[in-house]
């Protein structure tokens, strides 16, 4: 299985990143900007400035994984912060939808 198992704590970056940025300078973020360990099991969650876009990092035990999202239509709604905490409720941190899916349609070709 490709991906964290059992309970998963996730970190959200509260501002957007430079999606031009890999494991690596995501890894630097979540150290640097987050003061966290990037090599904990803890999933970082980080959004691009068009919130269309987001990328997740966590460490598996044998090394740095990277997944990347990109929607074809719409945006990733991003909960508000306050107090300087992000509030995520049980469906938006399982990822599943919180309203009506809707048809997209299927790309033609990459990017």
């Amino acid at each position: 299985m490709i991906g964290p198992t059992g309970p998963v704590r996730v970190m959200v970056a509260t501002k957007p990143v430079d999606f031009r940025k890999g494991a690596e300078g995501l890894a630097t973020l979540v150290r640097e900007r987050m003061l966290a360990d990037p090599f904990s099991g803890t999933v970082y969650v980080f959004r691009a400035k068009r919130a269309d876009r987001i990328k997740l990092i966590f460490w598996d035990g044998t090394g740095l994984c990277l997944f990347a999202k990109r929607l074809e239509d719409g945006i990733f709604r991003w909960p508000k912060i306050e107090d300087g905490v992000m509030r995520l409720s049980a469906a938006q941190l399982s990822g599943r939808r919180v309203h009506e899916a809707r048809e997209t349609a299927k790309p033609t070709q990459p990017g």
